[in-house]
């Protein structure tokens, strides 16, 4: 019994349509799971610590100033009256280093992974008080209070060590709160007396434990970060670049360099504790994302948009067999192999969770090509023909990996992808007479 073909293509299209109804249930099982991973991550790091961001240190002196209120009383006289107002001043540092040393760890709850990194930071650098304190003379009304070291440290759950600062070849000792509301978090350093005029150095061990991120606001007219760490896939973040970096399969090392004249630190800063205008201050910053470049569940969903492209490229041939050989090929064969290729992707998450995303991906594609190569066998009445479509589904397979891991080159190995098979299509179909085509026979 012959069909017509415009019939045959309209019951291609709607089974492809059909089979997005599967395809969507995985890919909701998909962001289920990664939902889930993600929170066991978060899980994993509310019961040590989140992602570390060091602001500061920041030398602050409190103040009682004393200022003349003149109006008029009720006999129409011009009096004043004395008033004391309670502030801060603020210096940020000279110069400011950090180095750091960051190693990685690997936490588990079941079959899901967080990485943690414990660093060991060295902060140094030295303050330069400025003659009067910066306020001229207008200094005569100032009442300066002894003076502090303010460090904001995001999580001080992962602080590992004791802090003892070394301030002018003197050790003293942190405590906890930072006392300053620009920094939240964190811990002060009481350093007594402050003279004008003079320039004070200080040196501040400090081992941190954080997940994902780790950031430093460069609070220094003149800021240097050096990192090293045995996490070989960094991700560079922030507003500014390292000027150095080094990366290889056993780690990364990188330097940052900023001054008061690339960050306008001292103008920003002066906003958020004056004004509370506090958004450009946090978000000023520069560190490194320990990024998984392994993450299953990112390349699982990435893997199954090209699903249905892999359905519309699989009855594709199909269909040329049925018009080059003049074979009948069934609408449920159709919707079984079909099927088969959306279980691909159910086999990749499933077995990815447990063996890896590369070992599970070809034990997938393996897998169906091994049952499609089968089942197609029968179908086309060939095991030649089976084998070359077997053939052309196994590399199919190949591809659709070649753009999951070339991310950067996914849009345009999709496109030449596309162009040659379309080419192909063309030239074997190019001595058909559709006119005269009205099905596929026996």
């Amino acid at each position: 019994m012959k069909k017509p073909l415009l019939f045959k293509l309209l019951t291609i299209g709607l089974l492809m349509l059909l089979l997005l109804i599967p395809l969507a249930m995985i890919g909701s099982s998909i962001d289920e799971r990664k939902a889930y991973s993600e929170q066991v991550v978060q899980d994993i790091a509310k019961s040590s610590s989140y992602s570390q961001t060091i602001t500061g240190p920041i030398l602050v002196i409190p103040y009682i100033k004393t200022e003349r209120i003149a109006y008029l009383n009720d006999k129409k006289e011009r009096v004043f009256e004395e008033k004391e107002i309670k502030g801060k001043l603020y210096f940020l540092p000279e110069l400011l280093r950090v180095d750091t040393d960051m190693n990685t760890e690997l936490r588990k709850r079941g079959i899901y992974r967080a990485h943690l990194y414990h660093t060991h930071n060295l902060l140094d650098g030295h303050f330069s008080v400025p003659e009067q304190f910066g306020l001229g003379d207008a200094l005569a009304n100032y009442q300066l209070q002894p003076a502090y070291i303010a460090l904001g440290i995001s999580d001080i759950r992962g602080i590992e060590n004791a802090l003892d600062l070394q301030w002018n070849q003197k050790t003293l000792t942190a405590e906890p709160g930072s006392h300053l509301s620009a920094l939240g978090n964190g811990v002060h350093i009481n350093v007594g007396d402050i003279e004008a005029a003079k320039k004070y150095s200080f040196s501040l061990p400090l081992q941190l434990q954080g997940t994902g991120h780790f950031n430093v606001i460069p609070l220094g007219k003149e800021t240097h970060l050096a990192l090293n760490s045995d996490w070989p896939h960094p991700s560079f973040i922030g507003d500014y670049l390292p000027v150095e970096r080094s990366i290889s399969s056993s780690g990364f090392s990188a330097r940052w360099q900023t001054s008061f004249f690339s960050t306008n630190m001292s103008e920003v800063f002066a906003r958020c504790v004056n004004k509370r205008e506090c958004d450009s201050f946090n978000q000023t910053q520069m560190g490194v994302n320990l990024i998984d470049p392994i993450n299953q569940y990112v390349k699982s969903d990435r893997a199954i948009k090209y699903a249905l492209l892999f359905i519309a490229l699989t009855f594709a041939g199909f269909f040329l067999f049925e018009i080059l050989k003049r074979l009948q090929v069934h609408p449920i064969q159709y919707a079984l192999v079909g099927l088969s290729l959306a279980f691909f992707y159910l086999l990749l998450i499933s077995l990815s969770e447990h063996i890896g995303f590369a070992t599970a991906y070809g034990v997938s594609a393996a897998a169906c090509v091994s049952l499609i190569g089968f089942y197609v066998s029968y179908v086309l009445h060939s095991i030649a023909r089976a084998f070359g479509f077997t053939l052309g589904l196994a590399l199919l397979y190949a591809l659709l990996y070649g753009l999951l891991s070339a991310e950067d080159y996914a849009l345009l190995m999709g496109s030449v992808l596309l162009f040659t098979m379309l080419g192909a299509f063309m030239a074997l179909t190019r001595n058909v007479d559709w006119y005269n085509l009205n099905g596929a026979s026996k």
